[in-house]
């Protein structure tokens, strides 16, 4: 089975930034299963038919007949499932990757394709997995801007036929500057934490870290040949700013961004003093214990509410705070986010 490079960094960002449990690229139906819910699906079928054929003259299910026939042609590129406190959420994901921009042939048949596939997405997630709520995402990081004009019009009018069926999917078209920020950025802000050698993408960024910056020898007889200049940008692949970390859980910049700041000394010892204490933990970050606890105090074990591992501070270990929250009765993450916009 082939491995596109947009399906493997989808893999990689459901994985370490959305924290799914499961996740799958390549996702297909099997013959054997039974397609639940089958007359709201023939009706979701038949009212985004008519809706997309009289406001626009899309014919988005052409050439398919019936639901048996669209669901069994099925595909999805990345299916990943987060659980969290009892609760689990699906996303569903489709990424193309056209070098020239994305392109199924004319502009209404590019936007016709991807209406297709996100509604088409919702039914089998509804069918299979029996999910009303979820993310069903489309990405691509190169979209001509009145295709991804076309497609961002079309979002309300996906919703609005998916409600109608009583299913409250949350659709998203990232692409261009989109992709950079939410996708692109926060896998690059993982990348020198995760050493799954089957995450493709990962992998290869993470070897291209290794020769940045080295020229290429030149034999004594090719003088007249000009030695390749790496781009000084991307000597070494890294996030810049924190523009990338929006789309990650709060857990995830803890252990990753934050861990790296401590580590890389980017904290005055001043204020790493100050991180010891609840009171300034809590002004600052509204946690409820200390950010860090000396890995002294406890004869190197980590106490509860705490991560395992331990990591070094100008040259001592610390245990770094887990309790970290973002729902509406409870949420750390706008402290967090000021904290880091003042000093990253």
């Amino acid at each position: 089975m082939k491995i596109e490079i947009g399906e493997s960094l989808l893999l990689s960002w459901l994985k370490h930034i959305k924290e799914c449990q499961l996740v799958q690229t390549n996702w297909k139906a099997s013959y054997k299963w039974e397609l639940k819910n089958k007359d709201d699906l023939e009706q979701l079928m038949k009212t985004s038919s008519e809706l997309f054929s009289q406001k626009y003259g899309y014919d988005i299910f052409k050439g398919n007949k019936s639901l048996d026939q669209l669901i069994g042609q099925a595909e999805i590129d990345v299916i990943g499932i987060s659980y969290e406190e009892n609760q689990s959420h699906i996303y569903a994901i489709d990424v193309a990757f056209h070098e020239a921009g994305l392109n199924y042939g004319s502009k209404d048949e590019t936007v016709t394709r991807v209406i297709k596939k996100c509604l088409r997405t919702a039914m089998c997630i509804y069918g299979y997995f029996g999910f009303s709520t979820g993310t069903i995402i489309f990405t691509s990081p190169k979209i001509n801007p009145s295709v991804e004009q076309d497609l961002m019009n079309c979002i309300g009018d996906i919703n609005l036929v998916l409600r109608d069926t009583g299913l409250n999917y949350k659709i998203r078209i990232i692409g261009n500057d989109d992709f950079a920020e939410k996708i692109f950025e926060p896998v690059l802000n993982v990348i020198g934490d995760v050493a799954d050698t089957s995450e493709l993408f990962m992998r290869s960024l993470q070897m291209y870290n290794l020769f940045a910056g080295k020229r290429p020898k030149q034999a004594a007889s090719q003088r007249s040949i000009t030695t390749r200049k790496v781009t000084p940008n991307l000597d070494v692949i890294e996030s810049q700013g924190i523009d990338g970390l929006k789309e990650m859980k709060i857990g995830v910049i803890v252990r990753t961004v934050l861990r790296k700041m401590l580590e890389e000394g980017k904290v005055s010892k001043e204020e790493v003093e100050k991180m010891q204490t609840k009171e300034y933990s809590k002004e600052t970050f509204d946690i409820q214990y200390p950010l860090l606890q000396k890995a002294a105090l406890t004869q190197g074990k980590s106490p509860a509410r705490y991560y395992s591992a331990p990591i070094k501070i100008y040259g001592e270990e610390y245990f770094l705070c887990s309790e970290w929250f973002e729902v509406p009765t409870n949420n750390d993450r706008p402290y967090l986010m000021k904290w880091l916009a003042l000093h990253k």
